[in-house]
């Protein structure tokens, strides 16, 4: 059975890598959003699993979510146990911190190696919930 992943980045060209990544692999659907709105109604579609940016800089746009950590509150309030994985191309302790307090699986940041360590993280994930 294929585990549903939900993306969400503002950038347009991290959202095609993770589909081209994530879609070409076994056991894997794939649905990818640019902006936390557009995300949050779909979240009732109940996915298997949840890769977060961090930053969202959405000049473009009138998204009333400014960062990661406000749509994962939103997704704790309406799913308590889907694994959430964030992303961020800044390091910075206080917000890996906060995103673990407030219940992410993981925080990877967006290195030159972070597809590597995406895919082991979410692997990693997967096994465990099955075993």
């Amino acid at each position: 059975m294929s585990k549903l992943i939900y993306f969400v980045d503002d950038d347009k060209m991290i959202l095609n890598l993770l589909e081209y990544t994530f879609s070409s692999r076994d056991n894997y659907e794939v649905k990818t959003f640019r902006t936390g709105e557009d995300f949050l109604n779909s979240l009732d579609n109940n996915p298997d699993l949840i890769v977060l940016d961090h930053s969202f800089v959405l000049a473009h746009t009138a998204s009333k979510y400014t960062n990661g950590l406000e749509i994962l509150h939103k997704i704790r309030e309406k799913n308590s146990s889907v694994p959430v994985i964030a992303l961020s191309g800044e390091h910075n302790e206080e917000i890996i911190n906060e995103y673990i307090i407030k219940g992410a699986t993981k925080f990877i940041l967006k290195d030159s190696y972070f597809i590597d360590s995406l895919i082991e993280s979410i692997d990693e994930v997967f096994s465990e919930a099955e075993g």
